[in-house]
């Protein structure tokens, strides 16, 4: 059954805590299973569910969750286990001379982090002391848009570090165990796309003690359910392939994911345990039946995520689509991960991720040969994916040699590689429509106070006429604008319109306007943002094209808006 919690923005849906807890009593449903995504690592949400008679909350206590989740007091516990901590705060933050101060102590770049963030998400980064107004503000707004939580706190950011996280398993009666680590290091703005394990740049001596750190903060910290405790290690950029990290590293603890994550069939593939099934199995009470000693590592697996994005533009997201084909992989040491199927609309309210496929092999030498197939194999037209990067890095010498890092495809790998890659191996998006092709389109209508789907059909010839939203023709959008009635509707309500002539800056994506950063009668200059838009999970500044005073405004904050929709008026 589905239940009905809200419109697609994230505050008036997935992050309404009585919403969901509702649905759960309409389905008569005895737990509730958080997933990785929104209130999963939401204390106050946890501590809601358990206070809900009937209802058990699947995932450590909240009380677990509010020391080990939020990040300044999982810091200070942390520090009490002997597990070491990057310079950093302790207590949240909250002023511009606190951040400039911090980066004058511990030096630049500076991190600022959202408390209930994870994944990259609410994390910016400051460069030097002009930076930390606009960042802190952004990642406040991206804590409070995403993890309902705008506190922010502050680290040293390492400049040259492989990311490792390792998995926890842990009762209610005091067993904990860890299930070996995962390497997450090659990322695009922090957001991983491809994690492995075990991690090819670790000795097995480095491997034990990360794993042990992560036991003991996890005790410390009276944790139980899945959860994952992630650590930097300080690489060396003068690294060979055949040298591997040892106990000489510095390595430290980073933060603790309160919840199962993305990658977790990594570990599952290698340890052959079912941690979504030992998640239930501990929320219901029972005790682990194994001890330390018998989680063993065979093999080695990688996970790819599979984003409907355009590597080759800056891993863009798709706005819109249909999957005209889709036909995942299999054969042995294959497994997919997924929800689409061929036919279906790209839901782009959401994280850009439509699948993950895990490979695993006897060793990575075999897993990689393994992926290249699998890979191959993988048949999706209609949208952009990630697909083509991902062949990509399979032969790429940073990664098969296991010497890449944090900052690898930010700053080091080669643009022209990826444009290559997806001209070669990307399907694209759907062609040209012909005369006899029939476009479909869906409308959501109300009646009665229920809500309906209804399709509609036309040809395609027809629809390409159509004025496209923020058209002068539509009520706005193309160079000029005029003769149309209306203004930006509230939060959430229809599409923006504008009646002042002049430049029109439209929507590029399809999202939720964060902020807007102009009014009526300002003066803008080429290059200066205009607004900021939320499309995916991420941020994206609105740029003006050219300078011009706003002549109107056609957004506000919290709106939804279409691609092409009239945001802002510039004469």
């Amino acid at each position: 059954m589905a239940y009905n919690i809200g419109p697609a923005r994230a505050a008036d849906s997935y992050l309404d805590h009585e919403a969901v807890i509702e649905a759960a009593e309409k389905a008569d449903a005895d737990a509730i299973h958080p997933g990785y995504g929104f209130l999963a690592e939401n204390a106050e949400f946890a501590d809601t569910v358990e206070a809900t008679e009937g209802v058990t909350w699947v995932g450590p206590s909240s009380e677990s969750m509010e020391q080990a989740g939020e990040k300044t007091k999982a810091r200070t516990i942390m520090q009490e286990a002997d597990v070491p901590i990057v310079p950093g705060t302790t207590d949240p933050v909250d002023s511009v001379e606190e951040v400039q101060e911090f980066g004058d102590e511990y030096g630049y770049p500076v991190a600022i982090k959202a408390e209930g963030g994870g994944g990259g998400r609410g994390m910016k980064i400051v460069r030097d002391p002009e930076e930390a107004e606009e960042q802190l503000e952004t990642a406040e707004r991206e804590g409070e848009a995403y993890f309902d939580n705008d506190s922010v706190y502050l680290e040293r950011f390492l400049d040259n570090p492989r990311h490792i996280e390792v998995q926890i398993l842990a009762d209610e009666h005091g067993n904990v165990r860890h299930l070996g680590e995962r390497d997450c290091s090659l990322q695009r703005r922090q957001q991983k796309v491809v994690e492995e394990g075990p991690s090819p740049a670790l000795t097995d001596e480095l491997r034990e003690e990360i794993g042990e750190a992560a036991r003991r903060g996890a005790d410390a910290a009276d944790y139980y359910n899945a959860g994952t405790f992630e650590f930097l290690v300080e690489d060396d950029p003068d690294r060979e392939a055949d040298e591997l990290i040892g106990t000489d590293a510095d390595f430290y603890f980073l933060e603790v994911n309160t919840r199962i994550q993305v990658e977790h069939c990594v570990t599952e593939e290698l340890t052959g345990i079912d941690i979504v099934k030992w998640q239930l199995r501990v929320a219901a009470g029972e005790e682990l039946t194994f001890f330390q000693d018998d989680v063993e590592l065979e093999g080695h697996a990688i996970e790819f995520r599979v984003n409907a994005e355009n590597a080759a533009d800056d891993f863009a997201p798709a706005t819109g689509g249909e999957l005209e084909t889709y036909d995942p992989p299999g054969g042995i040491g294959v497994r997919v991960d997924d929800a689409p199927r061929q036919g279906d609309d790209l839901v782009t309210d959401y994280d850009s991720m439509i699948a993950k496929l895990i490979v695993h092999g006897a060793d990575r030498e075999e897993c990689i040969a393994r992926s290249k197939r699998a890979l191959a194999e993988y048949d999706i037209e209609g949208i952009p994916t990630i697909v083509p990067f991902h062949r990509l890095m399979l032969d790429d010498e940073e990664f098969v040699g296991g010497t890449h890092t944090t900052k690898y495809l930010d700053e080091e790998l080669d643009r022209e590689r990826v444009e290559e890659a997806q001209k070669r191996w990307g399907a694209g998006e759907a062609g040209d429509g012909t005369e006899d092709e029939v476009v479909e389109r869906e409308f959501t209508v109300e009646v009665n106070g229920k809500r309906f789907q209804v399709n509609l059909e036309e040809r395609a010839e027809m629809a390409a006429n159509r004025p496209a939203p923020g058209s002068a023709s539509a009520g706005g959008g193309g160079g000029s604008a005029g003769g149309s009635a209306g203004s930006g509707g509230g939060a959430g309500g229809g599409s923006p319109s504008v009646s002042a002539e002049g430049e029109v800056v439209n929507a590029e994506m399809q999202g939720t306007i964060l902020g807007v950063d102009v009014a009526e009668g300002d003066a803008v200059e080429s290059g200066d943002v205009i607004c900021v838009l939320e499309a995916m999970k991420m941020e994206n500044d609105i740029i003006a094209e050219v300078g011009g005073t706003v002549t109107e405004v056609a957004v506000e904050e919290g709106q939804s808006v279409d691609q092409g929709d009239p945001l802002v008026v510039l004469k």
